[in-house]
């Protein structure tokens, strides 16, 4: 199965396009994991499990577990999210962006070591620095587009000779060129609805990863009206830090669950 044919059937089977991102912060923890040295892993485990009847996937950002030399932790947890919800898509978030021969490496760390289904990567240095991605014809490549930072506009929004801000051109030549065999999809901020709506026209029914809801502050009806495809999916609505820290106390694990169920629902209810 094609990391879009996975896509496509945890859309229909959970009924939800709400994807929880793994960004795991020790200085948050419950009390009841601080000093464990697998508390990364741990913490984590416990919010994939609680969340995962309300969710299309899962976004492990490798950052926060580099930073605190926790990679081994970040392997147990895509085994774990691999063998007991294999339906599930796993995207992992680094957004790499390297000459061709290094961006094999990247590569291989995503899909060989991490066993992701998709990952992010950044456009910026052209073609040749994704085409290593693209040749695993299973996984997906997943290009920032229009992110959903304030200073993304500082290089995103540049026009070309004829009047195209750069996050259009990038959307238009991952579209009609790197996306011969359905891989890729486009990170495309909720904070800007205006801009998901030009993008969603520019790219059909291409997959769209969209943070930026919840502790950044994007709108959820906005963020559907703008994103959603012909089929009324295309979109992988990314909440992090609003579900991952929604509860301090010893009902963690189920304030993160109504958190997830929560929002999964105020996706589905915007007309």
């Amino acid at each position: 199965m094609t990391f879009k044919e996975k896509l496509d059937a945890a859309w229909a089977h959970s009924a939800s396009l709400l994807m929880v991102g793994l960004d795991p912060d020790p200085a948050r923890f419950p009390a009841e994991l601080q000093g464990r040295p697998d508390a990364i892993f741990e913490f984590c485990r416990a919010i994939v499990d609680a969340t995962a009847p309300y969710v299309c996937g899962f976004k492990p950002q490798i950052a926060y577990f580099a930073a605190e030399r926790a990679e081994d932790q970040l392997e147990a947890l895509c085994r774990h999210i691999r063998s007991h919800y294999p339906a599930l898509p796993l995207v992992l978030d680094a957004k790499r962006g390297d000459i061709g021969s290094t961006a094999e490496q990247y590569a291989r760390e995503a899909f060989e070591r991490y066993n992701a289904d998709a990952v992010t990567v950044n456009p910026y240095m052209g073609h040749d620095s994704v085409a290593p991605y693209l040749e695993w014809k299973d996984r997906g490549v997943i290009v920032l587009c229009r992110t959903s930072n304030p200073g993304g506009s500082d290089l995103q929004f540049i026009e070309d000779a004829r009047g195209t801000p750069l996050y259009l051109r990038v959307a238009s030549m991952v579209a009609e060129t790197w996306n011969r065999d359905a891989q890729c999809g486009l990170v495309v901020g909720a904070t800007f609805p205006t801009e998901i709506a030009r993008v969603r026209e520019r790219v059909g029914d291409m997959p769209l990863l969209i943070p930026g809801i919840g502790a950044q502050g994007g709108s959820v009806p906005d963020t559907v009206k703008a994103g959603r495809d012909s089929r009324g999916t295309g979109m992988m609505i990314n909440s992090s830090r609003a579900i991952l820290y929604a509860g301090q106390g010893d009902d963690w694990r189920t304030a993160a669950a109504e958190a997830a169920r929560a929002t999964r629902d105020a996706i589905n209810a915007v007309p």
